[in-house]
């Protein structure tokens, strides 16, 4: 009796299970719900961060934790801010940004003139003007910034001033960091005393936007700008070639109104 008793609570059981397992919801439908509820959180949330002014005309969706950015703003330091503000939101998991920036088109040349004359200027007041040589590429309103920065703040100050220009669609940032080295930086002053003690140079220094710069990468000497004349860039390059411990100096500087030469 007890062997069929056994025999007939295991059908029972193997009959009941399947049923069982039916009325329970699957862990996909589970996890379907789980998103659906944690997308729309992040949609409120996103909502509230993208309220001002700044950011009111960019579009927002949210698909599996994912968010797309889409619309205008005036910079691309907008663009930029956007991008933060939507990865700090919780539970998010990347972000898509196709925000178009940069307002109003701007012909490139007439763009690539105002970044340079700001970049001149950038770092004035710091001390390390002379040693940043930074390039500006335009194309399309998108920035290629090149060339050597003498520190991580310089390069960082100069993204930040070209991100924040109209304009600027895009920003790529090339710019190489010149090495730590005390070696290195008792050439730099060496150099521009050497350069800058000459009397027929010394007016370069008089305007701390223009100088004639000088890039300094263990040892190998490199100098940029805009001299009046090629004996102006001839007597640069025999001073910084004179300065103990430079390995070797390149002169990039270029003669007013004539193409640039290379030494």
């Amino acid at each position: 009796m007890r062997h069929s008793h056994g025999c007939a609570l295991l059908l029972a059981l193997i009959l009941v299970a399947p049923a069982f397992m039916n009325a329970q919801p699957s862990m996909e439908s589970m996890d379907r719900s789980v998103s659906v509820q944690s997308d729309s959180q992040i949609q409120t949330d996103i909502a509230k961060v993208f309220g001002k002014d700044r950011f009111k005309q960019i579009q927002a969706t949210v698909n599996g934790g994912i968010v797309n950015l889409n619309g205008k703003v005036a910079l691309f330091a907008d663009k930029e801010e956007a991008d933060r503000k939507a990865r700090r939101v919780k539970n998010v998991i990347a972000v898509r940004n196709q925000i178009e920036a940069g307002g109003a088109p701007v012909p490139d040349n007439d763009l690539q003139e105002k970044l340079v004359r700001k970049l001149e200027y950038d770092r004035v007041g710091y001390g390390t003007t002379a040693f940043n040589a930074i390039s500006v590429g335009v194309s399309d309103g998108a920035v290629t910034l090149g060339g050597h920065a003498y520190g991580p703040t310089d390069k960082a100050s100069a993204v930040s001033v070209i991100s924040y220009s109209p304009g600027v669609r895009d920003v790529v940032d090339e710019i190489e960091v010149d090495p730590i080295s005390s070696t290195d930086d008792r050439i730099r002053i060496a150099t521009a005393r050497a350069v800058y003690g000459s009397s027929s140079l010394s007016r370069y220094a008089i305007d701390p936007g223009k100088p004639i710069r000088i890039s300094v990468q263990h040892g190998n000497v490199t100098l940029y700008g805009v001299v009046n004349s090629k004996a102006d860039r001839d007597i640069a390059f025999m001073h910084a070639s004179g300065v103990p411990g430079v390995f070797k100096v390149t002169n990039e500087l270029q003669v007013e109104g004539e193409s640039q030469t290379r030494e």
